[in-house]
């Protein structure tokens, strides 16, 4: 059958082709087939037989239809009276919903209080005069030769007077003002003395009549602190250096004494 089959195309057609086209064919059948066999399988069901009744009764009189009639005038009666009515509350329109209410971005100032004025002292009653007692400061720079530094020289040309020896072993001598400090220049220092007295300090010449590395030697009283003053103050010193052989010393040692007093004295005014 293959060999008629493909007896019936030319020879130059390929086998491959030729049974490409056979298997297509194939198929095609098979499917025909199997529709065939869908829609004719079934059976036509039997035809359901037929049953007819006949009514050999009377038939009711003509007034019997009526009640049918009222009845449904009754039916629809019920449906027209029970039509729901609509509730207020679904008929009411709804209620308005509130204002938004906006903030303004400027802060409204508060109200400040009014500064209340400070009260006014009462006027003092001006104090009586009293009579008042109060001190003054006074320095009183010695002239004795021997503890102070007074020039006591009989002449330009005599040696100074040795009195004692120096904090560092040197000679100490009695020296002469150059210019004597004044009493204001010394009050600042001395105000702080526990009473009045005299303090007793060691100094060393300098240039420019000046004296340094000042040392405090003796007081009175004791404890007073008048000597302690008076080397604090003594940077204001001038001083004249001790004298040998008709030529100053410019670095001996001079000994310097301070008499701190306190004048009383009446402020009241009479």
């Amino acid at each position: 059958m293959m060999a008629a089959i493909a007896g019936a195309f030319p020879d130059d057609v390929p086998k491959r082709t030729l049974g490409l086209a056979l298997a297509l064919g194939i198929e095609l059948l098979i499917i025909l087939l199997l529709f065939s066999l869908s829609f004719g399988g079934e059976e036509p069901s039997p035809a359901a037989p037929s049953i007819s009744t006949f009514d050999v009764s009377q038939s009711p009189a003509a007034v019997e239809p009526e009640p049918e009639q009222s009845a449904e005038n009754e039916a629809a009666q019920p449906e027209e009276a029970f039509e729901p009515q609509p509730s207020p509350l679904e008929t009411s329109s709804p209620a308005p919903l509130p204002r938004a209410i906006t903030l303004s971005q400027h802060p409204v100032p508060l109200p400040q209080a009014a500064p209340q004025p400070a009260p006014q002292p009462a006027p003092q009653p001006s104090p009586k005069p009293t009579a008042k007692t109060t001190g003054t400061i006074g320095a009183v720079v010695r002239s004795d030769r021997n503890v102070g530094p007074a020039d006591t020289g009989s002449s330009r040309g005599a040696d100074s007077e040795r009195v004692g020896t120096a904090p560092d072993g040197s000679p100490l001598y009695a020296a002469r003002w150059y210019r004597e400090p004044s009493p204001d220049q010394l009050s600042g220092y001395l105000s702080a003395a526990n009473s009045p007295g005299w303090g007793l300090i060691a100094c060393k010449t300098a240039p420019g009549w000046r004296v340094e590395e000042c040392a405090v030697l003796d007081e009175y009283p004791r404890n007073s602190g008048i000597a302690r003053a008076v080397q604090a103050a003594a940077w204001q010193f001038q001083v004249r250096p001790p004298r040998l052989g008709g030529a100053y010393q410019v670095g001996s040692w001079v000994r310097i004494r301070i008499d701190y007093t306190r004048n009383l004295r009446n402020q009241s005014g009479y």
